[in-house]
Order: structure tokens, then sequence, then C-alpha cells
């Protein structure tokens, strides 16, 4: 099936302290962002990227990418006010009527060939594919005054790139209540379907803070060592 890759870079950085938004900030040489959008074009398989960006950002990446010679093939969509509708633009820009469709943050710039591939796979055999990893650190649910612990082995943290048939993933953005969701997957799972999971990876951190950068830098290091 045609594979698409939607990738929604639309934050603007509050936590990470910095002057510009923190998928435009330096890893490795480069802005992290060419990384994440380098992966899929690296993952082995012919993916078409679309990248959306807020209105405001658009030149910037254009200067960025002319500066950084970057000229992996992508094309670029305008987002909305909300992530919800940042996506729906994406989604309304490919023009194929199905497909696979993978819906990845751009902060998460470490995610690898192997999980992409077995996102696309999984999501070709259940509709979708959604990873996720399990949670090393001991868990409360916090509720005004009263807090209980939780399993950790029944909890998992859950990751993009999150992948589907692109018909399916149309039919769940049609709902008009699409931004009381927090992710594709529970926006997906609202229209009644099942969700189907697969195995994520430790290395796909979401680039929230100063620390992540120093984390992300160490794992690329750790990569061109062991030519991963």
């Amino acid at each position: 099936m045609t594979r698409f890759a939607l990738i929604v870079a639309g934050g603007s950085g509050q936590r990470m302290g910095a002057p510009q938004p923190k998928q435009f900030l330096l890893l490795a040489g480069k802005p992290l962002l060419m990384h994440t959008i380098e992966a899929f074009s690296k993952s082995g398989n012919s993916i078409s990227i679309v990248l959306v960006l807020p209105e405001n950002h658009i030149e910037l990446w254009k200067n960025l990418c002319r500066d950084y010679k970057f000229t992996v093939a992508h094309n670029l969509v305008a987002g909305g006010d909300t992530r919800g509708n940042s996506v729906k633009n994406g989604l309304d820009s490919i023009k194929a009527m199905d497909g696979l469709v993978a819906v990845h943050d751009g902060v998460r710039p470490l995610v690898d060939k192997n999980l992409i591939n077995r996102t696309f796979t999984s999501a070709e055999i259940n509709g979708n594919a959604i990873p996720c990893i399990k949670v090393n650190d001991s868990l409360r649910l916090i509720d005004g005054s009263e807090n209980v612990p939780l399993n950790r082995e029944k909890v998992r943290a859950v990751q993009t790139p999150q992948c589907f048939r692109l018909k399916l993933l149309r039919q769940a953005y049609a709902r008009p209540d699409f931004n009381a969701y927090t992710d594709d997957a529970q926006l997906f799972e609202a229209t009644g379907l099942n969700l189907a999971f697969t195995e994520g990876s430790s290395e796909n951190i979401k680039i929230t803070t100063p620390a992540d950068l120093l984390v992300a830098e160490a794992i690329l290091k750790l990569r061109i060592l062991t030519n991963e």
C-alpha cells in the first residue's frame, strides 16, 4: 500500500527555554527536525513525507533548508491552531484515496527504520499500529487528596509514529469533536475500532527539555560508533 508520513511540528518549545521553537534547535550540527524527516526517507521504503508547520514558521524552515543544504523531498502544509487541526490539514493535503499514513511528532528525531517499518507492516495487517513501551518507574494515580499505586506491568507509554489506514483515519477526523482527543490513537478508538499495539523504542524520545537534547546527542554518537 502507498505509504505516507505526516510529521507534525507545531510546538512553541516553552519548556525548552530557547529563543526559537525546539524543532529548529541544533542536534548534532543541524536542526533536529531534519533528523526526523531523514529517518523516514532512509527507512528503506518509499514514503511520501508531509511536514505540517505553523504558517509563520514556513519561511524560517525554507531558509534553514537552504542554509543546511537539506534536499530530502517533502511537502509543506500550513498547520492549524491545534494539533488536531494540523493533522487534519495534513490529511486533507494527501490526494490518495487510501494507503497507510504514519502520524509522527516532529520532535522525535531518533525514530529508527525498524520502528517505522514495524508500524507500517502492522497497520497494513490490522488497520492501525500504535507503538508503546513499558514504564520503568513506580506509578501512582493522584486525584485531589487521594492517591493509589498503579501496577506498572499494566501501563504503557505511548509513542509515535502512530500508523493507520488512511481512509480510516480520515473517517475519525470527520468527527466534529476530533479536537477533544490528545492523540490520534484515542480519536481512532473513539470511532469504535480496536487499537493494535506494537513494540516502541526506548530511544524514540520526545525532545521537550534541554536534558532531552543532551540525551539525544549521546544516542546519536552511540549510533555512529556502532554503525547503526
